[in-house]
């Protein structure tokens, strides 16, 4: 796998990955996020290809506190490779340079498959409760 900065003609098929990985929902428009992540710290989306074709994707992001992982995804055609944690090596590496102290993630609570590859690379829930306000509504039509 090479893994490498995520490029606007990347769209389609990193959408299709998402889809095929049943990342996506209803209130989370795809390309929505995408064009978000671009505006803001572009360089740490990543996107992994072999033989040219995209199959792996992660999105990280550092506010200065802490640094946060989304939308890490591997085709399941190529799942069970270790793609995931050398996405996920490639970013810890980034956000460390960045002087980044703890990444924080979330993952869809009952999903113990994911769970445990968190754990295996040193993952460990927090002590926390996390909440969230949706504050632009992707499923309703622009204005």
């Amino acid at each position: 796998m090479i893994i490498r900065p995520y490029q606007p003609l990347d769209e389609d098929a990193t959408v299709a990955l998402w889809q095929a990985c049943a990342l996506t929902r209803p209130w989370n428009d795809p390309r929505k996020d995408i064009a978000r992540k671009l505006q803001i710290q572009p360089e740490l989306f990543l996107v992994g290809e072999t033989d040219g074709r995209l199959m792996a994707s992660v999105m990280a992001g550092y506010e200065g506190h802490r640094g946060w992982v989304n939308y890490l995804a591997v085709h399941p055609d190529f799942q069970r490779r270790g793609h995931a944690s050398t996405l996920m090596a490639e970013v810890e590496q980034r956000l460390l340079a960045l002087g980044c102290p703890k990444i924080n993630l979330q993952i869809r609570s009952g999903n113990q498959a994911v769970l445990a590859f968190y754990r295996r690379l040193g993952y460990l829930p927090d002590e926390a409760i996390s909440c969230g306000k949706r504050l632009i509504d992707d499923e309703a039509p622009a204005s």
